[in-house]
């Protein structure tokens, strides 16, 4: 069934999505705020160099879904079930998991298992407001 964005995403047009978002500089502008639609119309410019054609809405759709579904398996294995999982868990893992509020809550016994970047990132956040 063909969801309000049109047509279904293939496996090719995740893997482009999720390698533009794994980009250091994309996160850390979709890390900093809520009104995205400027990232987003980056992301979908960058997806028509991949042939791929995508509006802003559908990126951030697809992005919304993939993050939820990721936090969704990621906390199911916290808790020790594994039958939930889900088909580009490694990727986003790999941009996600390193900077979980879940994660930031259970280190805060004073060993710190967060990469220095997380940290430092939520101290300068934390300066600005």
């Amino acid at each position: 069934v063909a969801n309000e964005g049109g047509k279904h995403w293939t496996v090719n047009e995740v893997r482009a999505l999720i390698r533009i978002w794994s980009d250091k500089n994309i996160q850390q502008q979709l890390e900093g705020t809520l009104r995205n639609k400027r990232i987003f119309e980056q992301v979908a410019a960058r997806l028509q160099k991949f042939g791929i054609d995508r509006d802003w809405k559908q990126c951030r759709t697809k992005y919304k879904n993939l993050k939820h579904e990721y936090k969704s398996v990621k906390s199911a294995q916290d808790s020790g079930s594994t039958s939930k999982s889900m088909k580009f868990f490694n990727e986003l893992d790999a941009i996600l998991g390193h900077c979980t509020m879940e994660q930031a809550s259970k280190s805060d016994n004073g060993e710190s298992e967060r990469p220095p970047e997380c940290t430092e990132a939520k101290s300068e956040k934390d300066s600005i407001g």
